[in-house]
């Protein structure tokens, strides 16, 4: 099973999530890749058999708009039939563009894995362990 992580952090919060999930899908036996979501595009959707995508809330809770989005507007069209799951942190509000997210990414095709995990700020040690839960659901 191979599993690419794919994130995007402002200030280090999401960054630490990705690293999480990343542990949680080696834990459970799987190949992984760690990268930015600069690193990443479409064509290489292909090539792993599941992909997490973080990303924190920007603005009014949308994803971050110069990098990540349009990388991920680029890999929905590949995302219909795998296996994702979607994890971020936010700062206010209530997880909005976390629902909205995941509903984009049904509406897509994709299957969502498991429960996306989202917090507030910096991930505490419960924020860890869901990201390393997701990590092995994907495995």
């Amino acid at each position: 099973m191979s599993i690419a992580v794919i994130y995007w952090s402002g200030t280090g919060n999401t960054e630490a999530m990705a690293q999480a999930v990343e542990e949680g899908a080696k834990s459970a036996g799987a190949e992984t890749i760690l990268l930015p979501s600069a690193a990443f595009d479409a064509s290489m959707v292909s090539q792993y058999d599941a992909i997490a995508f973080g990303c924190p809330a920007m603005g009014a809770e949308v994803l971050e708009e110069s990098e990540f989005e349009p990388m991920f507007t680029a890999c929905l069209p590949e995302l219909s039939g795998k296996t994702i799951a979607l994890f971020g942190s936010y700062g206010w509000g209530d997880g909005e563009w976390m629902r909205q997210w995941e509903d984009t990414c049904t509406n897509a095709g994709a299957k969502l894995a498991c429960d996306s995990v989202i917090c507030c700020g910096y991930p505490d040690e419960d924020a860890i362990d869901s990201c390393k839960k997701l990590g092995a659901a994907l495995a």
